[in-house]
């Protein structure tokens, strides 16, 4: 459960008094409160458990004692339930953990990777049920938070230890601070009077922020996320971003008018000769023809070319050529596109302005979705966000960001891009239409 709230909703009050009646409901259990850093954790959550022993009356060595070294609470009252508080700044060091339940304080400053390993941590024997719950400011944009306690398509990974009958079950509780009845009413009119309607909406009633605001992909939708086939009757495309680590290939057709991306290849520490085997495994029956596009600068000469003038992209088609594959041809820019214009042609085609869809992904195509509903642009700038190394090591999962949609979006702004056209009887007035071409084939 998530418990989602304004200013002085009373967040960590809930949270650290559900964590001591979790404690006294099971006996001899073991519960962890985390967060991402130990100041957080030690200036309000912790604060927070030592003011309920005062509401209880609690007495420390008889009704619980604090381990200050251990960062340790045991009851002894309880059967020798305990409570371990930890931050997440060293992950690894909770991953032997055998726990009851978990608090995770300001849920949206950890991670995914962190939740999964939290959620796996779960698996103290005896326990009857598991609790996870977290708490957290209302989010701006779309993120694991969303997917796994808002988005009801999204399902989740089972505890790794769990039994094949366990059912994980998500819960978000929205709460205002209006409904506080310990705020005064001049508080909560102050920040009426002071904050914007949209900070208003978000940090004092506790709702969702706008989440198309900054999005690259700001039509993309849920109805763009659809089981489309491959089909060996038409024509494969496949769009590459050449990245070492990691490769990101992804593959369409085009017909009606429409792209259905129904597989995408992103490979860690590769080349691409083994990625080119690897699409070769899957698809290297098709006999209706296959067209490699994607980043021009593929035509630069790769580091592993053994002769001079080859590059990534006659690396690729020459190595499904010598797989037996045929009909492999070369479409390509000469220099790639400005950003702006591939998003501009992308979010033309997921949705136009008369709701037409058409860009359809299938849902196998993973970090292809992840990267449609998350990439933003860095505030004020049109910069897409890419993660530094550091963010990378902390979180593995953003090794996929950008790169993917990259190679999609160069299929698309290729043969569907947005044209400045010029009225020839007026030309005071431009305007900007989506104008599909098709070029001549490059050997």
């Amino acid at each position: 459960c998530v418990y989602q709230g304004g200013y002085g909703s009373g967040k960590t009050f809930i949270g650290s008094f559900l964590g001591i009646e979790l404690a006294r409901k099971y006996p001899q259990s073991r519960g962890l409160v985390v967060a991402k850093t130990f100041p957080l954790l030690r200036d309000t959550t912790l604060q927070a458990y030592f003011d309920h022993f005062e509401r209880y009356g609690f007495q420390e060595k008889r009704d619980f004692i604090w381990k200050a070294t251990e960062s340790r609470l045991i009851f002894p009252q309880w059967q020798g339930s305990e409570i371990l508080f930890r931050h997440l700044e060293k992950p690894f060091k909770l991953k032997s953990l055998n726990l009851a339940w978990v608090h995770v304080e300001e849920m949206s400053e950890i991670d995914e990777a962190s939740f999964l390993m939290l959620l796996s941590r779960l698996r103290q024997m005896g326990v009857p049920r598991y609790r996870l719950f977290g708490t957290t400011n209302p989010q701006a944009h779309k993120g694991w938070i969303h997917k796994y306690f808002t988005d009801p398509q999204s399902t989740s990974p089972l505890a790794e230890s769990a039994p094949e009958s366990s059912v994980i079950q998500y819960r978000r509780v929205i709460a205002p601070s209006t409904e506080n009845i310990h705020l005064s009413e001049a508080y909560l009119m102050n920040m009426k009077n002071q904050y914007d309607p949209d900070y208003y909406r978000m940090n004092v009633l506790g709702e969702d922020g706008d989440y198309t605001a900054g999005l690259v992909c700001k039509t993309w939708s849920a109805a763009n996320i659809q089981e489309t086939p491959y089909r060996e009757d038409l024509r494969l495309y496949l769009s590459c971003d050449f990245n070492v680590d990691p490769m990101s290939w992804v593959l369409a057709h085009r017909f009606n008018g429409e792209y259905h991306f129904f597989d995408e290849l992103c490979l860690e520490n590769t080349t691409t000769a083994e990625a080119a085997h690897l699409f070769a495994t899957r698809y290297g029956h098709h006999q209706a023809g296959i067209t490699i596009t994607g980043d021009a600068s593929g035509q630069n000469r790769s580091t592993t070319s053994k002769s001079i003038g080859e590059t990534n992209y006659t690396i690729l088609r020459n190595t499904l050529s010598q797989l037996g594959m045929k009909d492999v041809r070369l479409d390509l820019r000469s220099h790639n596109p400005l950003v702006l214009d591939r998003v501009a042609a992308w979010n033309a085609m997921a949705c136009n302005a008369d709701g037409v869809v058409r860009i359809k992904v299938h849902p196998r195509c993973r970090w292809l979705i992840e990267n449609c509903e998350g990439l933003r642009f860095i505030e004020g700038t049109s910069i897409i966000w890419e993660p530094s190394r550091k963010q990378i090591d902390q979180d593995h999962a953003l090794k996929f960001t950008k790169h993917v949609w990259d190679a999609a979006s160069y299929l698309i702004e290729r043969y569907d891009p947005i044209q400045l056209m010029v009225d020839k009887h007026d030309t005071r007035k431009s305007r900007i239409i989506s104008q599909p071409f098709t070029p001549k084939h490059r050997y």
